[in-house]
């Protein structure tokens, strides 16, 4: 299970880090260096959030399928939470463009969430684990 969640984490991270370069660059293009710092200040934090879901996540997976649910549900909450926080704080903000980092945040976290639907999908993951003994 740990080796699964392990591959469908890494090739999610792939897609959202094109993704998130891609909103960068589109951001510091139209909308300037603030928009810019931004878009990079929202990416940084995601991905932060993100790596702490996939270490605590897989921790979790060592010891059962259940506690992976539980604590991948409490992470989704907490990071959801901290996310609205950390848009509130900074929508008056004038070191850089708030509504660019609201847009990448949201936009990481769509595809991130996204690609980890469609590789999940693709992956064969047995329901039950086999055993040897038949």
């Amino acid at each position: 299970m740990v080796a699964q969640y392990a591959q469908i984490a890494r090739r999610s991270a792939v897609v959202a880090a094109i993704a998130a370069a891609v909103m960068a660059a589109l951001f510091g293009a139209l909308g300037g260096g603030k928009a810019l710092i931004g878009a990079l200040i929202a990416v940084v934090i995601v991905a932060l959030f993100f790596g702490i879901s996939v270490f605590t996540v897989s921790r979790a997976a060592r010891i059962s399928p259940q506690a992976m649910m539980a604590t991948a549900l409490v992470t989704f909450i907490i990071k959801f939470l901290l996310l609205l926080v950390f848009v509130g704080a900074f929508q008056n903000t004038t070191a850089f463009n708030p509504k660019a980092f609201g847009i990448t945040a949201l936009g990481c976290v769509l595809v991130y969430s996204a690609a980890q639907v469609l590789w999940s999908l693709r992956m064969k993951m047995l329901y039950v684990e086999p055993d040897g003994e038949r």
